[in-house]
């Protein structure tokens, strides 16, 4: 029996019987999360907030670390089962204070999601020089996942849910100039790569893992209508995209494939409590299901152009993502041991 998806060996859809257009209210149906923990950062909006709703939903405790609390409790007014604490993703004394808080209650975590995330911004690092999206989007949910690891592990029979992206298919990852010390910074690029990390540490992560009844998955949510996080992005960049025609305007093909939140969030949650995933783990979902696995050679995938679907083999290498974890230890440091 297959133990792990190095190479993209899991890396197949299961007919699960959801879809773009599911929804979170389909896919949590009939889930019973009462007594359990729920740790989702950036929850207090967009598909992050749907995600906090749903699960909080189905009777768990929903802990949502955030930058702006004062934002965080006017988003979050009238949910139960809801505590908001402060961190922010790009500051690790933030992120070792928060999770520090979470271990001295003594409560197992459930159920990760590592839903922050930035996009499309200009070239900015934090204070150990590393890139901002990589720094928020990838380095910020290793060392949150790792500073967790006793909880999740105490959980015996945890997830975690890395939230990625399509983007990944925009780059591998750079090891030779990850944080643009050298090079000309493209944020794009930058994106893609921070995605395609934030995959290679939940395939790796399941491998290490899951001899301790945690598992963990990458999904991606689709493009999604009313969220902020194209907020600083500039119309060039969403024509670059293919988002938008040359005179500014949606294209309509593209219109017709964005979602709406709880559509957007629907894998998340899927991913988070599905009995269809419990011997499953380090896959990337989308749409409700396992993703497929395009090909090396674009002319045999079926869907290798960017807003369609699909996982890049680069992102699922067993070596690559080795690599990452040895490499993130060192330019972060954080060590972190699974054991």
């Amino acid at each position: 029996m297959i133990q792990n998806n190095y190479q993209g060996a899991l890396q197949h859809p299961i007919a699960s019987g959801f879809h773009a257009q599911s929804t979170t209210a389909d896919v949590i149906k009939g889930v019973d999360l009462t007594g359990k923990i729920a740790i989702i950062t950036g929850g207090n909006t967009g598909i992050g907030l749907e995600t906090t709703k749903a699960l909080a939903s189905a009777g768990a405790t929903v802990v949502v670390p955030a930058r702006d609390v004062e934002k965080a409790k006017k988003n979050l007014a009238g949910i139960a089962n809801v505590e908001i604490e402060a961190m922010d993703m790009m500051d690790p004394a933030s992120i070792d204070a928060f999770a520090g808080k979470f271990l001295a209650s003594r409560r197992p975590l459930h159920l990760l999601i590592n839903n922050a995330g930035i996009m499309w911004v200009p070239l900015r690092k934090d204070q150990r020089g590393i890139e901002s999206q990589l720094a928020t989007n990838y380095i910020g949910q290793f060392h949150l996942t790792a500073r967790l690891w006793p909880a999740l592990k105490e959980a015996n029979g945890a997830r975690v849910v890395n939230v990625s992206s399509l983007g990944h298919h925009m780059s591998p990852f750079n090891f030779e100039d990850p944080n643009f010390d050298h090079r000309e910074y493209e944020t794009l690029e930058a994106y893609g790569q921070s995605k395609t990390a934030s995959n290679l540490f939940a395939l790796e992560l399941d491998s290490r893992a899951r001899a301790y009844n945690v598992r963990a998955y990458a999904v991606h949510p689709g493009s999604i209508a009313g969220t902020e996080l194209g907020r600083e992005a500039s119309i060039e960049l969403f024509q670059k995209m293919g988002f938008l025609d040359k005179e500014g305007n949606m294209r309509t093909d593209v219109l017709a494939r964005l979602k709406t939140i709880p559509q957007g969030a629907a894998t998340t949650v899927w991913a988070a409590t599905s009995s269809q995933l419990n011997n499953i783990g380090g896959v990337y979902c989308e749409d409700g299901d396992i993703a497929e696995l395009l090909s090396l050679n674009p002319a045999e995938s079926t869907h290798a152009k960017l807003h369609q679907s699909g996982v890049q083999q680069y992102s699922l290498d067993e070596n690559t993502a080795k690599k990452l974890w040895t490499f993130t230890e060192e330019i972060a440091g954080i060590h972190f041991e699974i054991r």
